[in-house]
């Protein structure tokens, strides 16, 4: 699937499996080097099969051959750009303190789906501060399960998980919250010229 900054002129959706690993956006290659600094939003509309979904987004670097470049986080060595989260039965936001550049979920009231019906979702992802160079692609992918690194896992912590695999000790894989009848039914992406899904990067310009 590809990632531009042009317009959507056509209906278009993609469905992947509720538990599976999702789908994947893909920029061009970079035309210049590129400087990411702040934070990141993501506007998607969103089906389910169920009455619910989770949402596992990563923003993500590949070089021109595809390879996927991957940083030093805070705990994990093979942290992808950034990452965001949400269970679509959370997506009700605050209209006060919501920003064009940083959703805010109240988490006040659980509001599930009703099958087959398209939701106005936005997600709220981790800032970053980074520079990719010219011939670079970005991506971004909507998943149903944790980032995987797809390289070897890292060594992690006694007291937190002995081996890594992209999202250090923050895993999401409890089948008590995440019971296949509820999230494993198939998830559809919405976009077109009425649903103009997106991600919102932070491109800092060259001074």
């Amino acid at each position: 699937m590809t990632m531009s900054a042009a317009a959507q002129k056509a209906e278009s959706s993609v469905t992947y499996a509720g538990l599976g690993e999702g789908v994947t956006f893909l920029t061009e290659p970079l035309e210049r080097e590129v400087e990411l600094t702040g934070p990141i939003a993501a506007k998607l509309w969103v089906s389910s099969a169920t009455e619910d979904a989770d949402l596992f987004l990563v923003v993500r670097a590949f070089t021109s051959d595809l390879k996927e470049v991957t940083f030093q986080g805070a705990l994990d060595s093979h942290t992808p750009i950034a990452q965001g989260w949400l269970r679509c039965s959370h997506r009700k936001l605050d209209p006060e303190l919501t920003l064009p550049y940083r959703p805010y979920h109240t988490h006040d009231e659980e509001q599930k789906l009703t099958p087959g019906q398209v939701y106005e979702i936005d997600v709220e992802v981790w800032p970053t501060c980074i520079v990719l160079p010219q011939g670079y692609r970005l991506a971004l992918s909507v998943r149903g399960t944790d980032y995987v690194f797809p390289g070897e896992p890292g060594a992690g912590l006694e007291t937190l998980g002995k081996v890594w695999t992209g999202v250090g000790p923050f895993t999401h894989n409890d089948p008590r919250d995440r019971p296949p009848s509820v999230f494993g039914g198939d998830v559809t992406l919405h976009a077109g010229p009425g649903r103009p899904a997106h991600v919102l990067l932070p491109i800092t310009p060259k001074t």
